[in-house]
């Protein structure tokens, strides 16, 4: 034994400090690999569509309500079901709701409980005791631990009755019946992959990440729309414009000030004052959702869509001066703009500005920031640098979160790999070398992580500038077009110059061949691998699958934002995971107070056998443990470590 292995071996003899110790968790992890792995949910583009989200979370995206069917398919009906489901995914809401109406009876509560229990069971069924233990409220463990595992079958009845009897004389079955409804919430997801896009255009990004913040086990893949908020709260000027212009043209008054504190008086005041006799009509906000807590009339935030979006034009051309190595002058259109005449040249052409009230703008020299603008960019980015509860959630991203991530065979990331027309991987020129592939997504991991963390340090300026890049540069694995075009969209008629081509990759990822090179390159097993992506929105409408390259791809971006529904045809995807097969969760559009929401759900591919912990990254590590407690109990028995 190296004197390595030994310190190794004494660190873990802390935990298992006797030979019965060590035998005991070897016989528990050897359990644990023999069980059926764990169901895995995937999602796509939450844009912050908390209603939405937080329902498909409660339900299971529909598989709560199929378990409900299984077990009582024979003997309940349909309606009561459907109840049932309701009252599994909102218990304290339900309860009260039920209350009110003087419906909650003793024997309501006795059955109630009776087929929680049993639901409970079912989902439950995969998981040790002792990790089911750790999900129940510490007042209630005994309770359920004695409820869901009686062995006596003849005397099971008599032995339900006599506890769910106790806990109605005791008066606590109201809140034994929210436990167990959460607990029931809890167990039917047993690992949450987030493939990006959290925040912006949905009303509260933020609540998103409180919910997901609460959860055992998840992991998120950075979006484009991510990276943007992240580099804001690292002190990018530009995407702290850039975010707060999103938040101005869908209404998210609530999510910057109510969410996070972000105080944008000092914008409204200056956009008041310097567009007072501009009416602003290409800058009315696209309302999907009410604000609550913060309205804002809605032609003050026209004026104040208008003032950042200038700032955020100016602050973007200056950044594209000073890298010229990201190849993107053809995007300094704002440098080029003849505020004289009110036109633009793109293409070849000459273009009319449908709004040519700049006041701000020095036409000697359109990139720099009025004296007005200067002081508001830095009270705003103070305000991103010192939020709270911003850095509480932007901290949580980073280390949950990565540009991708590899987890049982299956390949995750938001946007794409960057290619050329000819199919080989396109490069990024960062800092002055040039990257593709896996190396680029692992230099922008470190890219990323270097920004955040300096973000008070003035040699990591190079990082913080590179985030804005990755939101829309055009060889951006996170972006994954040539160009965003919201100048155009807002300033110009032609419809021509909105469009926003893809990377060859969105047309390359129907061939089974750069799927598996891909795979390959992130060293996965070509013929038991998946891709899994979002950020592309799948028609289904109008034809498009979410399946590509033979089942080796998965879009899963399915519109849960309102903003893509009408082109979509759904209200989003998930992927599940489970140890039977891959399916697919079409979801429907969610109306609040709406009971019924249940999606339709596809098998896009059965396993061959039933997938055991074994045969997971979790079983690997399992094995690796398990490899290390043997040598502790050699250890032990060879008196080369003492017992304590």
């Amino acid at each position: 034994m190296t004197k390595m292995e030994n310190k190794y071996l004494r660190l873990l003899a802390r935990d298992y400090p006797t030979v019965d110790s060590v035998a005991s968790e070897m016989v528990n992890l050897s359990a644990i690999k023999s069980l059926p792995k764990g169901t895995e949910y995937f999602f796509s583009d939450l844009h912050g569509e908390y209603e939405s989200f937080l329902h498909m979370l409660r339900s299971a995206s529909g598989m709560i309500r199929k378990k409900i069917d299984i077990v009582f398919a024979k003997t309940v009906e349909s309606s009561e079901r459907e109840k049932l489901a309701t009252l599994i995914y909102y218990p304290e809401k339900e309860i009260k709701r039920l209350t009110s109406k003087n419906l909650i009876t003793d024997e309501w509560r006795r059955l109630t409980i009776y087929r929680l229990i049993l639901v409970c069971e079912a989902v439950s069924a995969k998981y040790t005791r002792s990790r089911i233990r750790k999900r129940v409220p510490p007042d209630l463990v005994y309770i359920l631990d004695e409820l869901l595992n009686v062995t006596d079958d003849i005397n099971k009845d008599f032995y339900y009755d006599e506890i769910i009897n106790t806990i109605i004389d005791t008066q606590i079955a109201e809140s034994f019946i929210e436990s167990l409804c959460n607990l029931i919430q809890s167990l039917a997801i047993d690992k949450l992959h987030i493939i990006g896009d959290i925040f912006d255009r949905g009303p509260r990004a933020d609540i998103i990440m409180d919910e997901l913040m609460k959860r055992e086990d998840v992991d998120i893949q950075w979006g484009n729309h991510d990276i943007s908020w992240m580099g804001a709260a690292s002190g990018n000027a530009a995407l702290a414009a850039n975010v707060i212009r999103i938040s101005m043209r869908y209404n998210s008054f609530d999510l910057l000030e109510d969410g996070y504190g972000l105080n944008l008086r000092a914008l409204a005041v200056f956009a008041a004052d310097v567009y007072k006799d501009d009416d602003c009509k290409l800058f009315y906000p696209n309302i999907l959702d009410d604000n609550i807590y913060d309205p804002v009339d809605v032609k003050l935030a026209a004026k104040m869509h208008k003032a950042i979006t200038i700032i955020q034009l100016k602050l973007e051309g200056q950044l594209i001066n000073a890298h010229p190595e990201w190849n993107m002058d053809s995007r300094n259109i704002f440098s080029r703009v003849d505020f004289e005449n009110g036109v633009v040249e793109e293409n070849g052409k000459i273009h009319k500005l449908k709004d040519m009230n700049f006041p701000t703008v020095d036409k000697s020299d359109p990139l720099k920031l009025s004296e007005g603008e200067e002081e508001l960019i830095k009270v705003l980015v103070n305000s991103f640098r010192h939020s709270e509860k911003l850095h509480k959630h932007m901290k949580f991203l980073f280390s949950h979160g990565s540009m991708y991530k590899i987890c049982n065979q299956n390949l995750m990331f938001h946007g794409c790999i960057p290619f050329n027309d000819d199919g080989s991987y396109a490069t990024v020129n960062i800092a002055g070398k040039e990257y593709c592939g896996k190396e680029l997504l692992d230099t922008i991991d470190l890219m990323v992580d270097k920004a955040y963390f300096g973000r008070h340090n003035r040699n990591e300026s190079y990082e913080r500038d590179f985030m804005w890049y990755l939101w829309c540069g055009s060889v951006s694995p996170l972006y994954g077009k040539d160009k965003m075009a919201f100048f155009e969209r807002i300033f110009l008629e032609d419809d021509e110059l909105h469009k926003e081509h893809y990377n060859p990759y969105y047309t390359l990822y129907e061939s089974p061949d750069i799927c598996s090179t891909i795979l390959n390159t992130f060293g996965i097993d070509e013929k038991k691998g998946h891709i899994i992506n979002g950020h592309v929105p799948v028609k289904i409408k109008d034809g498009e699958s979410p399946v590509k390259a033979d089942g080796k791809l998965f879009v899963i971006d399915g519109g849960i934002s309102k903003a893509y529904q009408s082109s979509t045809g759904i209200a989003g995807y998930t992927l599940i995971y489970d140890s039977h097969s891959l399916s697919l969760a079409e979801h429907k559009p969610f109306v609040s107070g709406q009971s019924e929401h249940t999606p339709e759900v596809h098998i896009v591919e059965k396993m061959e056998s039933r997938v055991n912990v074994a045969d997971t990254d979790r079983g690997k590590e399992i094995s690796e443990k398990i490899s290390d407690l043997r040598e502790l109990l050699e250890a032990y028995r060879n008196g080369i470590i003492k017992e304590r």
